[in-house]
């Protein structure tokens, strides 16, 4: 039977009592970890992404995503402060729903977090070129600076040099150690939040603050049509990938200092605090220099991401257009005559959006250790570095693929793919709670979902949703990558599985023994 296999609560809490990653991090750490990721690419990258789908309604696509983000981030505090080891929603998974829709979810996120980095790595590169090296003088050649028209970039393009980079260098600082790597996310988290406070004060405090340029509000519609990536929906769809940094703190409770407290703190504060920067950054930004989209000839939004879009974004009427720009918050203050404030918010995003490709990198690593842990990977991946204490193999395996991706795609396409994997991890996890709630009720809950009957099912529908408005190439990758995720599974993962063999794993990383702990019959096992 393909669903026989449910591992142990108790089993799983337990393998990663003894082969586990240092604990180090408090409710603050775990707090700015979050906003180190959800603040920072829907904002400083994907605002210009998102006009381009809603236009003005860019403001309801953030309240929609961050509406259902409440609700998900709701199932996640119960369940992570149930069960605090790494692996998020494919190690909730493994122990509600079974083995193989934990392979499923793992795989989902794989692809989930290496793209969402990559898609940061290239907003990073467009501050980099534009305020950095611009205002040095210094013109990238676009060879080096985009990746190439027929994959999205620009005409001309072949590489984006700094986006493959930056990618690299965070690599090697999350290699080096996590304690280190929450030190500096501290601090570059502070300098994002300084610079968007400047940028709602500046810009809604504006005398070029222009009611009219919410007009048309919905350009698109709320709908845009299945498929299609407009309208509100649409842009909700695409935005909802800057808040999977609530998810990347979930990830890390396996490293979290009383996680039953400091987990379900950290995903909720993070969350709150930074939709309130969305939609006040959104609203400065449309309406001081407006944000509506490009049309086609059908007038519908051109696709973000796509070559005709870079085609229109060539020609001179749009050189001003915050649809087009590659630093847009850096952009709108430089068009209000704000050069020295756009330069600073361009500084800001160049010194702190590092920090959002180390947060997910990060989580994407965990993601990778604790299936190796359960022997779906190779073992050798949860090798954890005899000095750094980190799983400096998935480190660098995951960095390399980062980079590549950064190198060559735009932040459009990415941020959408990406999406599709967030989303099923998502809904994964409100049904994981369900089950919870239904199959051990009398276990310790440090945090329970109010009304969770509707809160989980909400959540469900709001990923459905937010899913089938995702641009149909988005939509379509999912199953592609699940499709070679499944023969993976069956043709590797099944028969190597701990659980699968009737074991669990117990590596005591301190003395180096190895013992097999074998599963009670009274078990579930396949």
């Amino acid at each position: 039977m393909i669903l026989d296999r449910v591992k142990p609560l108790d089993a799983i809490l337990a393998t990663a009592q003894k082969k586990s990653l240092h604990r180090s991090l408090g409710w603050l750490q775990l707090t700015l970890l979050g906003i180190g990721c959800v603040i920072g690419t829907g904002i400083f990258v994907l605002t210009a992404v998102g006009a381009q789908k809603a236009g003005p309604g860019l403001m309801v696509a953030f309240a929609i995503a961050g509406a259902v983000c409440i609700v998900a981030a709701l199932c996640y505090a119960e369940i992570a402060a149930m069960i605090p080891v790494a692996g998020s929603a494919y190690t909730y998974s493994y122990a509600t729903i079974g083995e193989f829709f934990a392979w499923t979810v793992g795989w989902a996120l794989i692809m989930e977090y290496a793209i969402a980095a990559s898609a940061v790595s290239v907003g990073w590169s467009g501050y980099f070129s534009g305020t950095v090296l611009g205002g040095l003088g210094i013109d990238l050649p676009t060879y080096l600076s985009a990746g190439p028209l027929a994959l999205g970039g620009v005409e001309g393009g072949l590489i984006n040099l700094p986006a493959l980079l930056i990618a690299l260098l965070v690599t090697g600082l999350l290699v080096i150690g996590t304690s280190e790597s929450a030190k500096v996310n501290a601090v570059l988290v502070a300098i994002k939040v300084t610079a968007l406070t400047a940028f709602v004060i500046i810009t809604l405090g504006s005398s070029d603050f222009d009611p009219g340029n919410f007009n048309p509000f919905l350009p698109a519609g709320v709908f845009g049509g299945w498929g299609t990536g407009v309208g509100a929906v649409g842009a909700a769809a695409t935005m909802f990938f800057a808040y999977v940094g609530f998810d990347a703190v979930s990830t890390a409770a396996e490293e979290t200092k009383d996680p039953q407290r400091n987990v379900p703190i950290g995903l909720v504060g993070s969350l709150l605090f930074c939709t309130v920067f969305y939609i006040l950054v959104a609203a400065g930004a449309i309406g001081t220099v407006g944000g509506q989209p490009i049309m086609d000839a059908m007038g519908l939004p051109l696709e973000a991401g796509s070559a005709e879009l870079a085609r229109q974004c060539a020609l001179p009427q749009y050189a001003e257009a915050l649809v087009c720009s590659n630093e847009p918050l850096a952009h709108v203050l430089k068009v209000l005559g704000f050069s020295g404030f756009g330069n600073a918010i361009g500084l800001a995003a160049f010194v702190a959006l590092p920090s959002v490709i180390l947060v997910l990198i990060f989580g994407q690593t965990r993601i990778f250790f604790v299936m190796s842990r359960d022997g779906l990977l190779p073992e050798k991946l949860s090798q954890v570095h005899p000095r750094f204490r980190t799983p400096h193999i998935v480190t660098i395996i995951t960095g390399l693929a980062v980079a590549i991706g950064a190198a060559f795609f735009p932040v459009g396409q990415l941020a959408d793919i990406s999406n599709a994997g967030t989303l099923y991890a998502f809904l994964m996890v409100a049904i994981a709670v369900m089950v919870l709630r239904v199959k051990d009720p009398g276990r310790k809950r440090h945090f329970r979902v109010p009304f969770v009957w509707l809160v989980a099912p909400l959540t469900i529908v709001g990923c459905v949703l937010l899913f089938f408005n995702l641009p149909t190439a988005a939509m379509l990758f999912l199953p592609g990558w699940g499709a070679l995720g499944i023969l993976i599974y069956f043709g590797y993962s099944r028969s190597r599985s701990h659980l699968g063999r009737g074991i669990v794993e117990v590596v005591d990383d301190v003395a180096g023994e190895e013992t097999m702990v074998p599963i009670h019959p009274s078990d579930p096992q396949g």
